[in-house]
């Protein structure tokens, strides 16, 4: 059974519709994957992270980007949050701990998770360089900030 939930915000600067989900444990995850926010390097990141976590989602937002992305990529973290928070609250636990370590050429990043209901965040991430094309690294705090507040979860990023 798909575990899943739409989440829509608008606000002056995004309009965003969400539909997320997440597989009981033991079945076979769905992949099936439709990111697009504006942000290309941003969407690229997303796609990774649900890919790789094995979650069906279908994110759509347009934003102020042609003013800053820092809404968009804040906002998609807030409603994301929210997504996998309701999904809890309508369907019953999921597993509370999770732990990944991503190597990437001469990079490695960790995240840590307790969906324990309790929001914070520690982040602990540096980049060579502020930009990966012309997406501002200094945002991918901000989304992660907008995650764990909304989820209701302790995440430590590492990296």
């Amino acid at each position: 059974m798909m575990r899943e939930t739409e989440i829509t915000r608008k606000t002056r600067e995004t309009d965003i519709v969400l539909r997320l989900g997440i597989a009981d444990p033991g079945d076979a995850p769905s992949t099936d994957l439709h990111i697009a926010t504006g942000v290309p390097f941003f969407d690229h990141m997303l796609t990774a992270m649900l890919f790789h976590g094995g979650f069906f989602a279908d994110i759509t937002a347009s934003g102020d980007i042609d003013v800053d992305d820092h809404h968009t990529v804040e906002d998609v973290g807030i409603v994301l949050g929210t997504a996998f928070r309701r999904i809890v609250e309508e369907y019953g636990p999921i597993q509370r701990f999770g732990h990944g370590i991503v190597p990437m050429d001469d990079a490695l990043g960790e995240v840590v998770v307790d969906a324990g209901g309790r929001s914070f965040l520690s982040y602990r991430a540096t980049f060579p360089q502020d930009r990966a094309g012309q997406f501002d690294l200094s945002l991918v705090r901000e989304f992660f900030q907008g995650l764990a507040s909304q989820a209701h979860a302790n995440i430590h990023v590492i990296g």
